[in-house]
């Protein structure tokens, strides 16, 4: 299976696991995403001081700046297998 594969059942097991990630490890599984699927992040990050979810999403992506989608890909896979134990 290659990479791609990998990384759409990972998605998919990530739906299924057996107990709800804390909020550290949701953050890693967004970020992961968003850096394999759409690279680097742009845009302005939100400029609401309240707004501390997306805020922490856009930080949490920013971190992977310049990682590869192949790199992130990987890096998804390899946490949702490790969740899934």
């Amino acid at each position: 299976m290659d990479l791609k594969d990998q990384f759409e059942k990972a998605i998919t097991d990530s739906k299924s696991l057996s107990q709800k990630p804390d909020n550290d490890i949701l953050l890693q599984l967004y970020s992961l995403y968003k850096q394999s699927t759409a690279g680097d992040v742009s845009g302005d990050a939100p400029s609401n001081p309240f707004d501390f979810v997306n805020k922490a999403k856009n930080d949490a992506w920013s971190a992977l700046k310049g990682k590869s989608s192949e790199e992130s890909m990987q890096q998804y896979v390899d946490l949702v297998n490790k969740l899934k134990g």
